[in-house]
C-alpha cells in the first residue's frame, strides 16, 4: 500500500469524525452494555484462591497486611536470632527472599506474578554484601521505631533519616521492600508510603480518616489518593464503572468535561507508572463497590505494561500481588486497532522505536499475555504496523472528542477486551 492511500486528508479527518459523532446514541443507550458487563460483575462469586489452595509442586512466597504489634514482634525475633549469631560466634546474616526475576512466575490460576522461595544470604562479614547487611539493620531499627510510635512517613523521610549510609535513596528503597518480604508483610504495614500522586474524581465518596471526602466537588485537578489507604472507608458509589486512565492530560479533560455526570463512572490516574497507593485504593474500590475497571492507556508496548502492572502485578514487588494487583480490568483503549478504526491522522502516528519493537515483541512472550488471545492480536498490529499513537492524538478530531465520541461510541458498542 503506498503512502498516499494511508494518508488521511484533513477534509477526510473530518467527514470520519463526523460520521462518528452521528453514531452516538442517547446516554442511556450508550449504557446498556456497560451495565450488562456491571450485572455480571455484581453477580459473579469472588473466589478468593490463594497459594496454599492450588498445592503448586514447589513453594511460593506471599505477604500478608499486619498490624503495628505483629511488625513489631517480627522485627524483634529477626534481630534476637541475628543476636544469638553473634553469641555463637558466627558473625550475623540475613536470608532476604530474591526478588530476582528468576525467582517469579506466573500462575495463570491467580492470574498474577508471584514470587517463588528462594532466598539469598546478606551476611556481614563478606566485603561484598557488608554495607546491605548495615543498611538493613538500620530499615528494621527505623520501621521498629515508626510501628513502635504508631505513625507513618514517606519513603523520602526514610532516606533522609541516614543520609551518609543510604547515599541515595534507591538503596533505602529497595531494601524497605527486602524487608518486607524478610518480615512476611505488605510494605504499608511497615508504615512508610509512597508520596501522594495518583487523583481520583467522578461518583465517589469515602472517609479519609474520619472526613468525608466527596469525588464530585473536587474540581478539575480531583483528589489525591491518600498514601495511606488503611485509613480509608465508608466507601459509597453509584457509578456503573471505574475509568482507569494512563495520563494526567487525558484525567483532566474528562474531569473537566464532567464526563461522570453523563456516564455515571469514577475516574482514576497515577499519571504513569503507577504507585503502590493508586493500586492498592484500586483494589479496594474494585472490591468493595464489584463494578468493573475499563482501561484508557496509549497505543504503546508502555501503555500496555502499565496496564498489566495494575492487573499482573510489578516485577519488583511480585511478593506483594495478592494485594496490589486488580484482576479482570478490560482494556478499552486506545488500542492499535482503533488507528484505523478511528481514522487517526497519519502525522498523529509516532514511528515506534527500536525499544519500543523490543519491548512489544518481549510483551507478546509474556505468559500472562499470552493467556489472552486478544491482546496478541492487538500487539500484532502494533508490532507489525511498527506505529503508536498516544491518549491525545484523539485532540486532532477536537479537544472534547475523547469525552463527547470515542469513549461513549467505544462504551456503546462494548468494545473492550
Amino acid at each position: 500500500m503506498s503512502k498516499t492511500s494511508v494518508k488521511k486528508r484533513p477534509a477526510q479527518t473530518e467527514h470520519a469524525a463526523l460520521g462518528a459523532k452521528k453514531k452516538i446514541k442517547t446516554a442511556d443507550e450508550v449504557l446498556v452494555k456497560v451495565k450488562a458487563l456491571a450485572k455480571r460483575v455484581r453477580e459473579d462469586p469472588i473466589l478468593s484462591r490463594t497459594l496454599s489452595d492450588l498445592q503448586l509442586p514447589h513453594s511460593c512466597r506471599e505477604v500478608v497486611d499486619k498490624n503495628a504489634d505483629s511488625v513489631l514482634d517480627e522485627v524483634e525475633s529477626t534481630i534476637y536470632q541475628v543476636a544469638q549469631q553473634i553469641l555463637n560466634g558466627e558473625g550475623f546474616s540475613y536470608g532476604i527472599p530474591s526478588r530476582a526475576k528468576g525467582n517469579q512466575m506466573y500462575i495463570p490460576e491467580l492470574d498474577r506474578i508471584v514470587l517463588k522461595d528462594s532466598k539469598s544470604q546478606r551476611p556481614f562479614a563478606s566485603t561484598s554484601t557488608c554495607r546491605k547487611a548495615v543498611i538493613t539493620t538500620r530499615i528494621l531499627q527505623l520501621i521498629h521505631e515508626l510501628c513502635l510510635k504508631r505513625i507513618h512517613v514517606t519513603k523520602r523521610d526514610l532516606f533522609y533519616t541516614d543520609v551518609k549510609l543510604f547515599e541515595e535513596q534507591g538503596n533505602s528503597d529497595s531494601t524497605l521492600d527486602d524487608v518486607a518480604c524478610l518480615l512476611g508483610c505488605t510494605r504499608s504495614s511497615l508504615h512508610v508510603v509512597a508520596s501522594e500522586k495518583g487523583v481520583v474524581v467522578g461518583r465517589l465518596t469515602f472517609r479519609e480518616d474520619g472526613d468525608l471526602i466527596d469525588c464530585q466537588r473536587m474540581g478539575v485537578g480531583g483528589k489525591a489518593i491518600p498514601p495511606n489507604v488503611d485509613k480509608v472507608d465508608s466507601i459509597q458509589s453509584d457509578a456503573l464503572f471505574i475509568l482507569l486512565v494512563e495520563k494526567d492530560a487525558a484525567f483532566m479533560r474528562l474531569a473537566e468535561d464532567r464526563f461522570y455526570n453523563t456516564y455515571p463512572c469514577i475516574i482514576l490516574t497515577a499519571k504513569g507508572q503507577p504507585d503502590v497507593a493508586s493500586r492498592l485504593f484500586l483494589r479496594k474500590l474494585k472490591d468493595t463497590l464489584k463494578i468493573p475497571v475499563l482501561a484508557l492507556v496509549d497505543s504503546d508496548p508502555y501503555g500496555l505494561k502499565i496496564l498489566s502492572v495494575y492487573m499482573k502485578g510489578s516485577m519488583n514487588m511480585s511478593y506483594d500481588s495478592s494485594n496490589l494487583t486488580t484482576p479482570d480490568i478490560k482494556w478499552l483503549g486506545v488500542r492499535p486497532s482503533d488507528l484505523d478504526r478511528f481514522n487517526i491522522p497519519e502525522q498523529c502516528r509516532l514511528p515506534m522505536t527500536e525499544e519500543d519493537m523490543k519491548t512489544g515483541k518481549r510483551l507478546m512472550e509474556e505468559d500472562f499475555v499470552k493467556a489472552n488471545p486478544e491482546w496478541i492480536k492487538e500487539l500484532e498490529i502494533m508490532v507489525q504496523s511498527k506505529v503508536k499513537a498516544e491518549i491525545q492524538a484523539l485532540s486532532s478530531f477536537g479537544f472534547q472528542y475523547l469525552s463527547q465520541v470515542y469513549l461513549p461510541l467505544k462504551l456503546q458498542e462494548g468494545d473492550w477486551i
